[in-house]
């Protein structure tokens, strides 16, 4: 492909990927319809039509110069399309197809109409035609709708197409042949240069550029019929003329599209925004629904409001906490009452059976306290120098059942373990029990009492 065509392809392809790009970064934060996982979003579709040598906006070819001395024939044109619905406003196409296209010189442009070989038409045969297109959907006319019945489109694109053009002496398609280079064409002739290969066909890349309409027959099937007009970098897609225009030619097709996915999701394609804005704007069940919803929200965060509220900034809110007004910085149990800890006290070497107060633990928890760090520091050391082995017995309070009380004081001996661990002593010397609710060194019918029985145990 010559230089030429291979900075229109970047500069159309880049066209297509910043529309649908931009499209779909828009539908990553929906507003007024659900992600695209609640929707079916992929298609097939089947289509079939006819081509003519011209297109709407006018202009030339390059056989018979303008596009008026030459009479319109219309062609056979099919093919399929896969399409990803990424909005209720765009989607990219894959499209396939295949067909012929013809004309022939106008009779009153006399022998001027004729090229330089003679040939009064011309039949273009498509092998195949491909092209990456981005759907923009442009409007519907049950825009008030739960869901859209009939949906107008517009399309842009960038393909290749691989052609061979055929010109005869007379106006039938059937006469003599005065040009068909097939079996000459080479992989590197595209557009306007002289044939010296070997292959069938020639390649050209092309822009569709189309407007549609969708009609929707159920929730699987949609009528379409469009019109297409396909602007190619090849001035020799008639075969040799008498301009350097490059060719161009338009479709009209009809055909079924079929939506693939769970007949329980809504198609993305019909689906309409807009009747969910309006829904959501002027339905009354709907706007009392939400604003219900908006005072039991208010209710809600009154009462977290309440229930959060602490005063003494002691980390139990007022509504339980049993000793208002602590000083900070002060240590309470879960009643907001100040605990009282005895200070470690070392009486030997752990070498000679040491003594260290229990490590407590806060009511239903096997997390430690931070006073409870210094502690573990000074027995970590100990053992470390030592190489001596501990072990710990950790207890519960009576609240709860046995079995859990036994996995809470398990999990307890547990954590003063890792702790011990983590601080450099060796795991094989250290032996941790759980013993549960079981002796008890104060009365569990007292909160005083089972704030002392949550524990763990240091024993050499």
């Amino acid at each position: 492909m010559n230089y030429s065509t291979i900075k229109k392809t970047a500069v159309a392809a880049s066209l297509v990927a910043a529309l649908g790009f931009a499209e779909t970064a828009q539908a990553q934060t929906p507003t007024v319809f659900g992600g695209r996982s609640q929707y079916r979003t992929w298609s097939i579709g089947v289509q079939g039509g006819i081509t003519t040598p011209n297109v709407l906006i006018g202009g030339s070819n390059n056989f018979g110069q303008k596009v008026g001395l030459f009479q319109n024939k219309v062609a056979e044109y099919y093919g399929l399309t896969i399409r990803k619905q990424f909005s209720p406003l765009f989607g990219l196409e894959l499209e396939g197809n295949r067909g012929n296209i013809k004309t022939y010189n106008h009779d009153v442009s006399g022998p001027a109409s004729e090229n330089s070989l003679g040939a009064q038409s011309a039949k273009t045969e498509v092998n195949w035609a491909g092209s990456l297109n981005g759907v923009f959907q442009l409007g519907t006319v049950d825009f008030l709708r739960r869901e859209n019945a009939v949906n107008f489109y517009a399309k842009v694109g960038l393909g290749v197409l691989a052609n061979n053009p055929v010109q005869y002496a007379d106006n039938d398609f059937s006469g003599t042949e005065v040009y068909n280079e097939k079996g000459n064409w080479g992989e590197e002739i595209f557009g306007d240069r002289e044939p010296v290969g070997d292959r069938d066909f020639k390649l050209a890349a092309y822009v569709p550029v189309g407007v549609g309409v969708k009609f929707k027959l159920s929730e699987v099937v949609a009528l379409n019929l469009g019109y297409t007009m396909n602007f190619t970098d090849d001035n020799r897609l008639y075969g040799p003329g008498r301009s350097d225009v490059k060719g161009k030619f338009s479709n009209v097709y009809g055909g079924l599209e079929f939506t693939l996915g769970s007949r329980d999701k809504e198609n993305l394609t019909f689906t309409n925004p807009v009747a969910t804005l309006y829904d959501e704007l002027k339905d009354p069940s709907l706007r009392n629904e939400v604003e219900a919803l908006k005072q039991r929200v208010s209710t809600l965060e009154g009462t977290v409001d309440q229930l959060g509220k602490d005063s003494d900034g002691d980390g139990v809110s007022d509504k339980f906490d049993k000793c208002p007004n602590t000083p900070a910085g002060t240590v309470v149990d879960g009643s907001g009452c100040p605990i009282k800890f005895p200070e470690p006290v070392v009486q030997n070497n752990l070498g000679q059976g040491a003594y260290y107060a229990p490590i407590q633990f806060e009511f239903d928890s096997s997390v430690l306290k931070t006073e409870s760090y210094s502690t573990l520091d000074k027995l970590a050391k100990e053992l470390r120098d030592a190489n001596s082995s501990v072990t710990l017995d950790g207890y519960a309070s009576a609240e709860g059942t046995e079995d859990y009380n036994l996995n809470l004081s398990k999990d307890r001996a547990n954590a003063v373990k890792q702790y011990l661990v983590n601080a450099g002593v060796a795991a094989s010397s250290i032996n941790a029990n759980g013993y549960g609710e079981a002796n008890p060194v104060a009365s569990n019918a007292t909160e005083e009492g089972r704030v002392q029985n949550r524990r763990v145990d240091i024993k050499k």
